[in-house]
């Protein structure tokens, strides 16, 4: 019966071989999750249609059906238990080191939905998979999506939708997200998921797109407890932090989950479900188009523009568009759809979000100005303009116009300098880094938006635990407005302890190191710095500062780029 069995979408390896390891390592999986296997299933295909780099690498294509076992699992339960059961097999495959496991993959493991998908048109969707065709197949929601590969090579498993998500647009941040998922992996804890937590990691493989990164931190959120649709806000929160007329009781929501996550950010129209609800939200600053149309007959179409299906003008009875930060949800189960005004409302006045505000948020400019605050040494400045490797061309170009206007210098797009790695001239470790960034068609921020939808509050110390969204007892939490901190602000750092109490405590860590150990010496110096750090942590720390304040003729510093 229904939600008793889930059913797993699966794309095998080609190559006979590799596909059965596969099979088999999914039964272990199943078994040792004390599920029950059903059965597999061929999905009936018709590769006519496709073109010959789609059908040259198109997986063979099965479902296996898994009944609930161990007891009665309620829904909910057994949901997070596919969802464990997927990620094992999936680490399982790759430990198994296959030259074809890069084909493998799982495009839903789930009792409420499932993902049919590849690289396809949207018209030739229900001609390949004929399962679509059956008029026995029916659904109360659907979600599709066509794109262009723009950050990675077109593939099967990199097709749109993926569990959760349909995404059209870019996440720029993705690569800091993504650190700051493995940094807190070791801090995290679910009494959702319990013991099985352990099993979900690495949470991202290297080489996926950014929709499919997005993806996995969904599901996570949504396995650990927290509603799709309160997920996706805490991911793709609206701009509030330079809006004054939001209302203080959401305002403080999105305040208070602002340390449990960084924000996903870039142009993005979100299309999103878990089989219970279907909604759709758009990123702040509302670059992405998302329309939508709602007919007589209670059906809900939304695309990027209208006219997508051809329903006649007069069924529709309302016709609208996503706004920035706004969302679109509708309850399948009851039957309603739910207004981006009530869901907002209802969800910050679940929490005394503003109370754990008031409780817990130490902002550093509340702090009282130390009375010793260290003078900067200008009789060493050039040494030390030397040592960090400026160059005349930083002072005139970019330091001073700065230092002048209190403003970025304006310039022209373009960068004509050499590679680093090429030169024949020492650089700093920075010059051997650029910046990521995904060309797209977004148009230029004026400063007046710029100053409503962006913010530099940053986050000093431990965050709260990101599964623990009922928690009654949250984490202290110390706020700078921007993340270039003053001399001032350092020694604010420095004091932690008696400025916050004791909820904070710091201690400062040298990056320099004998320069007489030379070249050599900079690995055994990082790994002693790495050390000393691990041990203040487990003394109690919670605020390390490393500085390199120490240089001097006979002590050379780590890079600061490779010390964090």
């Amino acid at each position: 019966k229904a939600g008793a069995y889930g059913v797993g979408m699966v794309f095998l390896p080609r190559n006979p071989a590799a596909r059965a390891a596969c099979v088999r390592e999914i039964e272990r999986a199943i078994a040792n999750e004390g599920q029950q296997l059903l059965g597999w299933r061929e999905v009936p295909v018709d590769d006519s249609s496709l073109g010959e780099t789609a059908r040259g690498t198109m997986p063979v294509i099965r479902q296996v059906f898994v009944g609930a076992g161990r007891g009665s699992l309620d829904r909910d339960a057994f949901e997070r238990k596919l969802y464990i059961i997927r990620k094992s097999l999936g680490h399982a495959i790759r430990a198994l080191g296959l030259s074809h496991a890069g084909d493998f993959y799982v495009p839903s493991f789930s009792h409420r939905t499932i993902v049919y998908k590849g690289m396809l048109l949207a018209e030739q969707v229900g001609k390949f998979y004929t399962d679509l065709g059956d008029k026995r197949f029916i659904s109360a929601l659907c979600l599709a999506h066509q794109r262009f590969s723009t950050n990675t090579f077109p593939t099967w498993d990199l097709a749109h939708p993926f569990r959760f998500i349909a995404h059209n647009g870019e996440i720029n941040t993705l690569q800091g997200n993504l650190n700051w998922i493995r940094s807190r992996q070791a801090t995290i804890h679910s009494k959702l998921l319990g013991e099985d937590l352990d099993k979900i990691w690495p949470l991202v493989y290297d080489g996926q797109s950014d929709s499919a990164s997005f993806d996995n931190a969904l599901e996570l959120l949504v396995m650990g407890g927290y509603p799709i649709a309160h997920a996706m806000m805490l991911m793709i929160p609206e701009a509030w932090a330079g809006n004054p007329l939001m209302d203080a009781k959401r305002r403080a929501f999105y305040e208070y989950h602002a340390a449990l996550m960084e924000p996903w950010d870039g142009p993005a129209a979100v299309a999103f479900t878990d089989g219970k609800f279907i909604g759709a939200t758009l990123d702040r600053n509302g670059l992405r188009p998302a329309r939508y149309f709602i007919t007589d007959d209670d059906l809900i179409v939304m695309s990027s523009e209208m006219g997508v299906l051809d329903i006649p003008q007069e069924k529709i009875i309302k016709k609208w568009r996503l706004q920035p930060g706004k969302m679109l949800l509708v309850d399948i189960e009851h039957g309603r759809i739910i207004s981006d005004e009530e869901l907002k409302r209802d969800l910050a006045a679940q929490r005394p979000y503003q109370d754990w505000l008031d409780r817990t948020q130490i902002r550093l400019e509340d702090i009282p100005q130390p009375w010793d605050i260290p003078t900067p040494d200008t009789d060493k400045l050039l040494d030390r303009q030397q040592a960090f490797g400026y160059t005349q061309e930083d002072l005139k170009m970019l330091l001073t116009p700065m230092a002048i206007a209190g403003e970025e210098a304006i310039g022209s797009m373009g960068d004509d300098t050499p590679l680093a790695v090429l030169s024949s001239r020492a650089k700093p470790l920075y010059s051997y880094f650029r910046q990521l960034f995904a060309q797209v068609t977004n148009p230029p921020i004026d400063p007046i938006r710029e100053q409503l939808v962006m913010s530099l509050v940053s986050f000093i110390g431990p965050r709260p635990n990101l599964l623990s969204p009922d928690s009654t007892e949250p984490v202290m939490r110390l706020e700078v407005s921007q993340p270039i901190l003053t001399f001032e602000d350092m020694e604010k750092l420095r004091k932690a302890s008696t400025n916050t109490q004791g909820h904070f405590k710091s201690e400062v860590l040298t990056m320099c190191y004998p320069a007489e150990w030379g070249a050599d010496g900079m690995e055994p110096a990082l790994a002693q710095l790495c050390a000393d750090a691990e041990d203040l942590v487990r003394k109690g720390t919670n605020i390390i500062i490393l500085t390199d304040r120490d240089l001097s003729v006979n002590l050379i510093p780590i890079p600061a780029l490779l010390a964090t």
